[in-house]
């Protein structure tokens, strides 16, 4: 670059060809800026196949824009003149350069613009901090949306993004007639149905150097490295994408919630981490699921499900993220203050649902989103775990998470700390949701039908007591009067017994201090 270029910051989660910071790009002056720095791998303490992940990921963006012709700064997370801060190596490479200013995406976590904010003072040059484009919905819209609205249920916002992005439309109508198929969506998995697996990529000489590097760095971090296989490209997260779309997806819908002994990922799809990353264009991914039901490889049911969990979920929870950030993240409704159980990072509760999702967090990265909101955050929810504890565990085990799109989905949805922002009711359920959606029930040592004494499943207890601790929270909400009606016709030596139990099973767990 010659002197009078632009700096333009490209962050581990918008590697993206079409990114807004590359927007008119100047390969004779301009230099792309990019940065692995030990502060955002210890924030906290990722997990380590995340951490390669992108890390991997950055260095294979790098090298494809190389081989456009562009200049790229690459600061390496063991270069010995690292300083393992954004704001400090940005400092370094205005020095190295001297641009005429620094140009930056939107960043999708609050910490991270916050520390751009101050970056023009400090530099002396003008900042240009432009929209992430790559969403299907601008912040914008979604404040429009939102606007005046006393409730911001997820579903209302779905259909305003059908309509406004024409995916499965018919007209002005919904194809099919329904918004939303999620009834149909809620199958046990059969016991002679085995998924396919999803298509999966060994390391190459790049990753293997990374997974080299962060074994090293950061050894005693929660998972393991062995097996990683996620895809680092975007022609990886093409590839991916596809062969969802032609094995997985007719069978997506039936069973997204299923959960099953030795099945860590069923027919679901895997392609967050690469969304989120960057490396897949939302919108092409809902357009290859659409094209799949209008040929007939895909059943309706199983290709809105998945839209919506893209054009629905994702895009409704960065936008509720950013109209109520910062306060939303102190948010804590329940009153919750427990100490996460130490079983969250041994997987040894004895309850095997909880520690078969722990034990594939710990060996992939990943458990589906069942796993998350109906068994480790539901347990979070019923043991009264404090949000900044439970938010913290999965913004740091799972490869696909990223404070904006984790936040309000624990926040929100598992933990009810934002006191109905999201769900109108709290998402708790007893052992027997988990028994009807699965079959870890049948294997455990925990009796699912028990309630009180030895064997008792700690879910039915667990989730007695919390229904009796939040007896007059609950009282004016009417999603909770059937739970409520139950409680009072409870007999009072049983409701006392389960709650003692439910207090001591917690304190056997509880972590050490």
């Amino acid at each position: 670059m010659t002197k009078g270029g632009a700096l333009r910051l490209v962050l581990g989660d918008q590697l993206s060809e079409g990114l807004s910071a590359l927007d008119g790009l100047d390969a004779a002056r301009d230099v792309v800026l990019m940065l692995e720095v030990r502060e955002e791998c210890t924030y906290v303490p990722h997990h380590p196949q995340k951490i390669v992940l992108i890390l991997s990921a950055m260095r294979h963006f790098a090298a494809a824009l190389r081989a456009r012709g562009v200049t790229v700064d690459y600061v390496a997370l063991d270069d010995p003149a690292n300083t393992h801060s954004f704001t400090d190596e940005v400092a370094r490479a205005v020095a190295r350069h001297r641009p005429e200013g620094v140009i930056a995406t939107h960043p999708g976590e609050w910490r991270v613009l916050e520390a751009m904010r101050g970056w023009e003072d400090s530099l002396g040059l003008p900042l240009d901090i432009r929209d992430d484009t790559r969403f299907l919905a601008s912040l914008e819209f979604f404040r429009r949306w939102a606007q005046g609205k006393k409730a911001l249920r997820m579903e209302f916002f779905y259909r305003e993004m059908r309509r406004a992005t024409g995916l499965l439309m018919d007209g002005d109508a919904p194809e099919g007639g329904e918004w939303n198929y999620d009834s149909e969506n809620r199958k046990r998995l059969p016991r002679d149905l085995i998924p396919p697996p999803p298509k999966r990529f060994p390391p190459d000489d790049t990753t293997r150097e990374v997974m080299a590097l962060v074994g090293r760095e950061f050894p005693r971090h929660f998972g393991s490295l062995d097996g990683f296989a996620w895809p680092v490209t975007a022609e990886q997260a093409q590839a991916a994408l596809d062969a969802f779309i032609a094995e997985r997806l007719p069978r997506f819908g039936d069973y997204q919630d299923a959960m099953a002994e030795g099945e860590t990922t069923l027919f679901h799809a895997l392609i967050s981490t690469s969304l989120n990353l960057g490396l897949l264009d939302p919108r092409a991914a809902c357009d290859a699921a659409e094209a799949a039901w209008r040929r007939g490889d895909a059943p309706l049911n199983a290709v809105e499900g998945f839209i919506r969990q893209i054009l629905g979920w994702r895009e409704y929870v960065r936008g509720l993220y950013w109209l109520r950030m910062p306060g939303y993240a102190k948010l804590n409704a329940l009153e919750a203050h427990r100490a996460l159980p130490e079983f969250y990072w041994t997987a040894k509760s004895g309850m095997r649902c909880m520690d078969a999702a722990i034990g594939q967090t710990r060996d992939m990265a990943y458990a589906h989103h069942i796993q998350r909101l109906m068994v480790t955050g539901n347990f979070a929810l019923l043991a009264g775990v404090a949000p900044d504890a439970i938010n913290e565990w999965y913004l740091a085990v799972y490869a696909d998470a990223y404070e904006w799109v984790e936040l309000p989905n624990t926040h929100g949805m598992a933990i009810h700390a934002d006191g109905g922002v999201m769900a109108s009711k709290p998402y708790a359920a007893s052992g027997a949701y988990i028994n009807r959606m699965s079959d870890h029930c049948g294997k455990c040592r925990f009796d699912v039908k028990a309630s009180t004494g030895e064997g008792a499943c700690p879910f039915n207890y667990l989730y007695w007591d919390f229904i009796a601790r939040h007896e007059r929270r609950f009282a004016s909400n009417p999603r909770m009067s059937m739970p409520l009606a139950n409680l009072r016709k409870m007999e009072g030596a049983k409701l006392k017994d389960m709650r003692a139990q439910a207090k001591a099973f917690l304190d056997q767990h509880a972590p050490l201090p």
